[in-house]
C-alpha cells in the first residue's frame, strides 16, 4: 500500500507531478461542494467522481460499490480532510495509495478558523473562549444566571455532546479547525486555484483549459459575493441563531454574525441545558430570525422559537437540493444568503 501524499500548495503538487497523464485525470472529490469546484476547473475536459452523495452525512456515510470505485480508479482526490470525513481516511489510504490526494482544508491559500466551543458567540461574544477575554457583562452574565450546580450540569451536558460528536468523526476540541471551510467565497476561490494547477501540472494537454476555466470560476464567485452581501445589508448587526455551527466562514466572509447555535455539531443532539440556553439568548437578545437545516429535527428549532417572536429559515450548507456540477458553488453561496437574508 502506498503512502497517501496529502498536498498543501500548487508548488508541491507541481513537484510530486513527474509524468504527463496520456488521458485525462480520473477525479474523486468528497462532497458536493468540493465537486462543484472540481467539475468547474474540468469543465469541457472530464468530469469528477462525487464520493458522498447529496443527501448523504459526511460525517457518516457508508460508502457503495461505485464510491469505492471511483477512488479505486482516482488519479487526483480532492476532498476537505479528515477534520470534516476522518472516517474517509481509510479508504483513502486503502484504495487510492497510488492517488495524488489534497486536503484543500490543509491548502496554503485557505482561510482557517477554530471551532467555537460557547453555545453563544459573535456580536461582541468572545470568540476564542479564553477566560482572559470576558468582559464585564459575560461576568455578570454568568454570575446571574448561572450558578455552581447549574454551571456544572452544563458542562457535563457539553462534555457529553462533544463526546457524542466526536465519536461521529466531527472534532470539536478546543483549537481544532473547523472544517466548514468551503462556506467563505474567498476560500472557494482559492480552491479553483489549486484544483486547477494540480491538474495543469498532470495533464499539459489540457492545462490551459483548466487555468482558464478557474479564472472564470473565480469571476463567477465574486459576482456572486457582491450580489449576496447586497441581500445581506438587511442582517448587518442583527443576531440570528443557526442550528449548528457551520456557517462561520459565511458570516467572516459577509461581516455578520450569528448569536449562538442550538446544537454542538450535526453528528449531536443537543441536551436540555443547552436548549435552554438557546432560547434565553434568543429573548435576551430578541433574535428575530432561527435558522433551521433539511436534514435535522425541526422540532428543535420550534422548541427555541416557542415563545419568541422569532421567524425561521432553511438553509443548507450542503446544497441537498442544487444540482451537482460546475455551477454549484456560486448557486449554494447564493442559496445560503438568500435564506439568512429571507428571514428577515
Amino acid at each position: 500500500m502506498g503512502q497517501i501524499r496529502f498536498l498543501a500548495t500548487a508548488a508541491t503538487v507541481w513537484t510530486a507531478a513527474t509524468a504527463a497523464f496520456a488521458e485525462v485525470p480520473a477525479v474523486a472529490a468528497d462532497i458536493t461542494p468540493v465537486h462543484g469546484l472540481v467539475s468547474r476547473v474540468m469543465q469541457g475536459v472530464g468530469t469528477p467522481d462525487l464520493v458522498v452523495p447529496p443527501g448523504a452525512s459526511p460525517h457518516s456515510h457508508s460508502m457503495r460499490p461505485s464510491e469505492a470505485r471511483a477512488l479505486d480508479q482516482a488519479d487526483f482526490v480532492f476532498w476537505v480532510g479528515p477534520m470534516l470525513t476522518p472516517w474517509l481516511e481509510g479508504p483513502i489510504a486503502t484504495l487510492a495509495s497510488d492517488a495524488t490526494v489534497i486536503a484543500l482544508l490543509d491548502a496554503e491559500a485557505t482561510q482557517q478558523l477554530m471551532v467555537r466551543e460557547s453555545v453563544q458567540f459573535g456580536l461582541g461574544h468572545d470568540d476564542d473562549h479564553s477566560d482572559d477575554h470576558h468582559d464585564g457583562h459575560d461576568e455578570e452574565h454568568h454570575d446571574d444566571d448561572h450558578d455552581g450546580d447549574h454551571a456544572g450540569e452544563h458542562d457535563k451536558d457539553h462534555d457529553a455532546e462533544t463526546a457524542h460528536a466526536d465519536e461521529h468523526g466531527h472534532s470539536h476540541e478546543v483549537g481544532s479547525l473547523d472544517p466548514h471551510a468551503w462556506l467563505m467565497a474567498k476560500n472557494g476561490s482559492a480552491w479553483l486555484q489549486v484544483i486547477a494547477e494540480a491538474l495543469a501540472a498532470a495533464d499539459p494537454e489540457n492545462a490551459a483549459l483548466y487555468m482558464r476555466n478557474a479564472a472564470e470560476g473565480q469571476a463567477e464567485i465574486a459576482t456572486a459575493a457582491a450580489e449576496i452581501a447586497t441581500k445581506l445589508d438587511v442582517v448587518a448587526g442583527k443576531p440570528f441563531v443557526v442550528f449548528h455551527d457551520a456557517y462561520q466562514y459565511f458570516e467572516t466572509g459577509f461581516g455578520i454574525e450569528a448569536a449562538a447555535a442550538i446544537s454542538l455539531s450535526d453528528a449531536s443532539d443537543p441536551s436540555p441545558a443547552r436548549i435552554a440556553e438557546v432560547r434565553a439568548i434568543v429573548q435576551e437578545m430578541k433574535v428575530r430570525c432561527v435558522l433551521s437545516e433539511p436534514q435535522f429535527n425541526s422540532g428543535l428549532v420550534a422548541t427555541v422559537l416557542d415563545g419568541t417572536d422569532a421567524g425561521t429559515a432553511v438553509v443548507d450548507p450542503l446544497g441537498v437540493k442544487l444540482e451537482p456540477g460546475p455551477q454549484f458553488y456560486p448557486q449554494l453561496l447564493t442559496s445560503v444568503g438568500e435564506a439568512i437574508a429571507g428571514c428577515y
